[in-house]
């Protein structure tokens, strides 16, 4: 699926997860999968808001620069 149809999915169409680390204090993000094994962004304080959507080859590369601690100087 090419990027720009990835925008064009409703979100409130989504499963949207976040994780179990934030102790429902408010700040954090939420993930959800799009086809392709893309992945969606948003603020979960702000649900209506607006999201980012990564492709399946975006989202590996992400997560392997968090695993190699590419961003942690953040």
């Amino acid at each position: 699926m090419e990027k720009q149809d990835l925008y064009s999915i409703d979100p409130a169409s989504l499963s949207w997860q976040k994780s179990s680390l934030t102790a429902n204090n408010g700040q954090c993000f939420e993930l959800a999968a799009l086809p392709g094994e893309g992945v969606a962004v948003r603020d979960s304080k702000n649900p209506q808001g607006p999201h980012l959507c990564f492709t399946a080859e975006e989202w590996v590369a992400f997560k392997g620069g968090m695993e190699k601690g590419d961003f942690d100087s953040l």
